[in-house]
């Protein structure tokens, strides 16, 4: 999936645009979508409990957190502080502590593992090949997401259909793995994303204002030029089809199937 920037998004015309300014086009038919998304969380807090948010901080992340909050609803966060996060990053997730209704708890990888790990490999391994920045993935946020899952039914995600084509089939209810996975924001665009963000005031990474569309590590994260993949910036030195840290791959074996939701929960 290619997202299309203007020059002025890429700073050539107006250097000191926001995100926002850039961004925040609603579809015509958003606040049907609006209306689905607070449906569809409304019914993981009443009908697949024990659920938890799994948060980036990214954009989307924040819209589904903040739709939490207005509602009530009782659904947890969770946000996995890898060690090498930006500091725009780190200085939202303390906001977003303070300000929460809805609990924020931070999960960090076992020190002595990255540790170890930079020792062995040096503080550069993800750039000599796959498997090694598979490996510091592994330690950084696989690790601490399997704690953070631990005896949860569900959870939720900001996955959506635009941001590429690995993703292009997501649903809104992923019942296909053994933990059953919400995906409130499926059919939203990146326009819907900031029209939300906009019309709420919903606070934001800063990255987001530096042509970051998707952030995650620093060493792993740039921002994106004109006509490139909406996750360009992401591991770009690897192949375009290479990028996915694990937390959203399909398991390939051992596959159980997931503790039932009712019939008006099942995806069509």
């Amino acid at each position: 999936m290619t997202v299309t920037l203007t020059s002025s998004a890429l700073g050539q015309a107006a250097p000191a645009a926001r995100a926002l300014d850039l961004h925040a086009k609603p579809s015509a038919d958003f606040d049907a979508k609006l209306a689905a998304t607070q449906a569809l969380l409304q019914r993981a807090a009443a009908e697949a409990a024990p659920v938890t948010q799994a948060s980036s901080l990214g954009a989307e992340d924040v819209v589904i957190t903040h739709i939490i909050n207005a509602l009530g609803l009782a659904i947890p966060v969770f946000v996995l502080d890898t060690g090498a996060l930006h500091g725009e990053t780190l200085a939202l997730l303390e906001r977003t502590r303070a300000g929460s209704r809805a609990q924020v708890t931070v999960y960090s990888p076992v020190p002595e593992a990255v540790v170890q790990f930079v020792a062995r490999e040096g503080k550069d391994a993800m750039y000599r090949s796959v498997p090694l920045r598979k490996a510091c993935c592994g330690i950084r946020k696989m690790e601490p997401l399997a704690r953070a899952l631990e005896g949860q039914r569900a959870w939720i995600t900001g996955l959506r259909r635009e941001q590429s084509n690995a993703r292009a089939d997501v649903p809104p209810v992923d019942t296909s793995e053994p933990r059953i996975k919400f995906n409130p924001l499926a059919d939203w665009t990146w326009g819907d994303v900031w029209h939300y963000i906009a019309t709420r005031g919903v606070d934001y990474n800063a990255l987001h204002d530096r042509f970051f569309p998707s952030i995650g590590c620093e060493p792993c994260t740039r921002a994106i030029s004109l006509g490139e993949d909406f996750r360009a910036g992401r591991w770009w030195w690897e192949s375009s089809d290479l990028k996915e840290c694990g937390l959203h791959v399909k398991p390939t074996e051992g596959d159980r199937s997931p503790a039932p939701l009712s019939q008006e929960e099942s995806p069509a």
